[in-house]
């Protein structure tokens, strides 16, 4: 606490004005720092919404880019699926045209070994009548 001379009139004029200007020079300096530490407050709390917003957006973000990324999953699952199904059947078709084919074979083999007993028999009934006709050659007589 700031003590005064005293004079004949009470306080000397000169300390309690130079005391008076010191405070006021005190107060303002006080109000500039309040002044500052508000616009620096204001700053602050500024960048913080900013930083707020931006760690919103890379949250929507991260939602987004989890949602599509669980979409491709489920599209490559589905399409996964579908590729095998679709080797199935092809496979199926393919075993199946393979044993139609294989059946065609046994039944055009089996048509064959017919034909050729047929044509044994057939060949072998004329060799048989070929040689009796060269038998009876023997019993002409060519006188």
């Amino acid at each position: 606490m700031e003590k005064f001379s005293t004079s004949f009139a009470g306080y000397k004029k000169e300390e309690v004005n130079k005391f008076v200007s010191d405070v006021i020079k005190q107060v303002e300096s006080m109000i500039n720092n309040m002044k500052a530490k508000d616009l620096e407050i204001e700053k602050l709390k500024s960048e913080l919404e900013k930083t707020r917003n931006l760690e919103k957006s890379f949250n929507k973000a991260i939602l987004v880019a989890e949602e599509a990324g669980e979409s491709l999953r489920n599209s490559a699952r589905n399409e996964a699926k579908s590729l095998i199904e679709n080797a199935r059947r092809n496979a199926d078709r393919i075993v199946n045209n393979a044993l139609l084919k294989a059946e065609e074979t046994e039944r055009n083999a089996e048509k064959l070994r017919r034909n050729i007993i047929t044509f044994k028999r057939k060949l072998r009934d004329i060799l048989e009548s070929q040689m009796e006709l060269v038998d009876d050659i023997d019993k002409l007589d060519i006188n």
